[in-house]
């Protein structure tokens, strides 16, 4: 059919049927075509069904189905697009970790791209202090973009998105990249769509990488942006090939920070902004009592479903407290309601990177594994010889975690 991404020639088609049984999505079907050829049938596509996934057009014996070339539209001058950019998210005079991290990422980034690639960070705020883009400079920054406006004095979607759009019109960068903490979660995503672009979300790997354009065929510096799919059960790799900027976000912990060289220079851009107006006004700011922060801790005590009540669970916050550490859990445990969501650790909670991840009862679905990839040492406790956790431990111990809960507590508080 015309409006198709792919075209069958009735002339080459015999109705075998392979096609049909080899798409994945039902958008083949065999329909009546009397004197067509020997079977009397020819193949038919689906445009609403067919996701020109090409798997039929390469695995037709006969050559009978070619894909249906359309025409792209995408970022126009899009070879004016340079350089690697980082959003620098700050609150209240302190900048988020996580951009020191995606600056130690960018480094690698730029060193891949070549080709004269500056590594900029924006920094977004009112009254900041100078230490803060000297900071970024000695994280790896080559350019901070630096918008200081009272309309900026607390965050406000809105706002922000209006900088960030401002500036990417004016200096056209090829990549962004963003913490997907609830700032960036909230504002960038909506940035993707002022400057209208992609966005990969979440990602856990991220490379520049000589990369042929499926649509024209021509080789490309690209963005490969990896993140979990499916419930984590596989790995996507996302491209943006015809727009610009490609934009992800990467969770906290995900990459390691390098060490900052104070001596290293870089340039400062005070750009002057014609702003929008905040729509929403911040009144106050109350600490949620269960909120913590467990990115932030070098021990965790973490939990699972395999402690069976929330009593038992409580046993580790005593732990806890006698290495030094703090409590985390699986998303079993949150959904039990035994402890809130700031506490989970996974592919739908938080990304950690401690130095010790001491957990019982937690089998390993791979959503957890995947928080916790980064930790420097996983020690297990799980009654099952064959959880999926201790193909990841570092020490792995088959016991009952009712008996060596206690028991290491009673130790420790010799």
């Amino acid at each position: 059919m015309a409006d198709a991404p792919i075209s069958i020639d009735r002339a080459k088609c015999v109705g075998c049927g392979k096609c049909v049984k080899g798409c994945g999505f039902g958008a083949l079907k065999l329909v009546e075509a009397p004197g067509a050829n020997k079977l009397g049938k020819i193949a038919e596509v689906d445009p609403s069904a067919c996701k020109a996934c090409s798997a039929c057009v390469k695995g037709c014996p006969f050559k009978a189905i070619s894909e249906v070339k359309q025409q792209i539209y995408g970022t126009e001058g899009i070879e004016q697009y340079k350089n690697i950019w980082v959003f620098a998210e700050q609150n209240q005079g302190k900048i988020a970790e996580v951009a020191f991290e995606l600056l130690a990422k960018g480094l690698e980034l730029k060193a891949q791209r070549g080709e004269g690639a500056q590594l900029a960070a924006v920094l977004l705020g009112a009254n900041l202090k100078p230490e803060l883009e000297q900071s970024l400079i000695a994280a790896g920054a080559d350019i901070v973009y630096k918008v200081d406006d009272p309309k900026l004095t607390d965050y406000e979607a809105n706002v922000y998105v209006d900088a960030v759009a401002q500036l990417v019109a004016k200096h056209k960068p090829e990549v962004i990249l963003a913490g997907a903490t609830a700032v960036g979660r909230a504002f960038f995503a909506r940035v993707a769509v002022k400057v209208r672009t992609g966005l990969t979300a979440d990602c856990t790997m991220l490379k520049v990488e000589n990369t042929q354009n499926k649509d024209t065929g021509a080789m490309q510096m690209l963005l490969h942006q990896t993140r979990p799919a499916f419930g984590g059960n596989i790995m996507a790799t996302i491209m943006t090939p015809n727009h610009r900027p490609q934009m992800a976000t990467v969770r906290p912990k995900v990459f390691k920070k390098a060490p900052p060289d104070p001596k290293r220079k870089g340039q400062v851009l005070l750009e002057a902004l014609k702003l929008i107006a905040p729509q929403t006004k911040l009144v106050k700011t109350i600490k949620d009592a269960e909120s913590v922060d467990i990115a932030a801790h070098d021990i965790l005590i973490a939990g699972g479903r395999g402690l069976k009540k929330e009593e038992n669970f409580k046993q580790l916050f005593r732990l806890a407290e006698l290495l030094g550490g703090e409590v985390a859990c699986s998303r079993a445990v949150v959904d039990a309601g035994w402890a809130p969501v700031a506490r989970q650790v996974g592919q739908t909670g938080k990304t950690v990177a401690p130095k010790l991840y001491l957990c019982f009862g937690i089998s390993g679905a791979i959503q957890h594994l995947e928080g916790i990839r980064g930790a420097d040492t996983i020690i297990a406790v799980n009654s099952d010889p064959n959880a999926p956790i201790f193909g990841v431990a570092d020490l792995g111990i088959v016991g009952d975690l009712f008996e060596i809960v206690p028991a290491l507590i009673k130790e420790l508080e010799k």
